[in-house]
């Protein structure tokens, strides 16, 4: 869930700080030959966008469904989009592919509609990783369990995913956001992984970073309406604590990493995986970015400025990145940026 509620001045009282406990540096993330992310679910699709050599896009007509009132009695559909963020993550190394998925949408039904009209088999995918505990990113996990058998499939999250959240909008009666049920998902077969600190999976290959460290002094997090429940009470929930990133190591290129939301801050994310992996280069940022309504637009220009530092050759700014930040960003890195679209893949490969 992205709220946008709040002032530059409510967001600027939370401080960054460092994450508690401590931190692995380095980390042996082994290189991968190539990494492909589909995005199932975002915010937007525009089936007129046009491929490249490392975009593939959905395009128009996009499966089939029943429809009486054509001749054919048929017509075409495109993919889904909505506020929320899944993406399929697809690693190979030495000959072989391993899969995961990285949130799961909003709605019950979206990721596994736009998968099954992509072809898409989600009895693929080895692992499950929850970027944080928001319901835009895990609504999905309903049609999963509906779709395939997923008994000891393991899921990996920070332990304060279940952590019971509302938004406390003055003047408006509080909102309370869906709470994942830890019980429901043993029950309906996940293999839960809690971790604070980072996780690799896939054989090394790819690394969920845990808590993210907090050094930037412009990435505030959430404004006061953001709110968590303690057990006695309701308190400002700035730092969404239990947001992680995914980072992958292309061979010869760089760093790879995918946001959910990027609640940690994008630059925070970017040089915690660089501290965590020992590897400079910043090759690509993927997904939410968090940087759209009143409270977050102030922290645009730096991020933009410390983006650009970077030099990555991909930017896919998605989900709740803002249209502000949006044409910021395309503006300064015309070359790294690219439209976000639900049904497209993300090819990054080693150098030959």
């Amino acid at each position: 869930m992205c709220d946008t509620a709040g002032t530059h001045g409510e967001a600027s009282a939370s401080m960054p700080r460092p994450a508690a406990g401590t931190a692995v540096d380095p980390i042996a993330l082994e290189p991968v030959d190539e990494v492909e992310i589909l995005t199932l679910v975002d915010n937007v699709y525009d089936a007129l966008l046009t491929s490249d050599e490392r975009t593939r896009r959905a395009g128009s007509g996009t499966g089939m469904v029943k429809a009486p009132q054509f001749e054919e009695g048929r017509t075409s559909t495109g993919m889904i989009a909505e506020h929320g963020f899944s993406a399929l993550v697809t690693v190979r190394r030495a000959g072989r592919s391993h899969t995961l998925l990285f949130d799961t949408g909003l709605s019950p039904d979206a990721m596994v509609t736009n998968a099954g009209r992509l072809g898409i088999d989600l009895g693929d995918v080895r692992a499950v990783v929850l970027s944080h505990g928001h319901f835009d990113h895990a609504g999905g996990l309903a049609g999963l369990t509906g779709g395939r058998g997923v008994r000891s499939l393991p899921m990996v999250l920070h332990p304060l995913v279940w952590t019971k959240r509302r938004l406390a909008v003055p003047g408006r009666e509080p909102e309370d956001l869906p709470t994942l049920s830890k019980r429901a998902l043993d029950q309906e077969g996940f293999e839960v992984i809690e971790r604070r600190e980072p996780s690799l999976l896939l054989d090394g290959s790819v690394l969920i970073t845990g808590e993210v460290d907090r050094t930037t002094e412009f990435e505030h997090g959430m404004p006061p309406p953001h709110q968590a429940w303690t057990g006695g009470d309701w308190v400002h929930d700035p730092l969404v604590t239990d947001d992680q990133a995914l980072i992958v190591n292309v061979r010869d290129r760089g760093l790879v990493v995918l946001t959910g939301c990027g609640h940690a801050g994008a630059i925070n994310i970017v040089r915690h995986a660089r501290r965590l992996t020992g590897v400079d280069r910043l090759h690509a940022l993927v997904g939410g970015l968090h940087l759209g309504g009143p409270a977050f637009e102030p922290v645009i220009p730096p991020t933009v400025q410390a983006l650009t530092e970077f030099a990555p050759n991909l930017v896919v700014p998605g989900h709740c990145t803002g249209w502000r930040a949006q044409h910021a960003l395309a503006a300064a890195l015309p070359d790294a940026w690219v439209q976000s679209s639900s049904g497209t893949t993300y090819r990054l490969a080693a150098a030959n």
